[in-house]
């Protein structure tokens, strides 16, 4: 149930992300039962395929927090390469996904570079919330194909 609630707050920012035609993804860190940080795709807005929701959150975090020690990021779509390689370095310990990504997922869909490819393992949940995150997606797709 804990999970669930913060993936709510992680498709606040997917939404708001879509109001701004953004990719709609929304990801909040959490640690000790409490939002650290909270973000949305902003590659459109900062005109930067690097401004993923996740890592914009984890930048975020580590500047408050100094490292994501304790930490749980909350995702709405299970993060590409570049975000599963960040979560890597940045030495994340669990990760909460909503949608899968069968094409670009790196964190069970296509590989899993967060279990046992590297030094660090990243606990990871996916399908939470699910329906919600991916029928976001799918809307805000649908509407560019128009």
């Amino acid at each position: 149930m804990i999970d669930r609630k913060w993936m709510e707050a992680a498709l606040v920012e997917a939404r708001r992300a879509f109001d701004e035609n953004e990719i709609p993804v929304g990801a909040v860190i959490v640690k000790d039962d409490h939002i650290v940080s909270q973000a949305h795709n902003r590659c459109e807005a900062e005109v930067s395929p690097l401004r993923h929701a996740e890592l914009l959150a984890m930048e975020d975090a580590c500047q408050k927090l100094g490292s994501l020690d304790g930490c749980t990021l909350y995702v709405t779509l299970e993060p590409c390469a570049m975000c599963a390689g960040a979560m890597i370095h940045l030495r994340l310990p669990r990760l909460v996904f909503g949608a899968y990504d069968p094409q670009c997922g790196c964190c069970g869909s296509r590989i899993d570079l967060g279990d046992h490819w590297f030094d660090h393992s990243i606990e990871t949940i996916g399908g939470i919330c699910e329906t919600e995150c991916a029928e976001l997606l799918k809307t805000f797709f649908l509407a560019l194909r128009k």
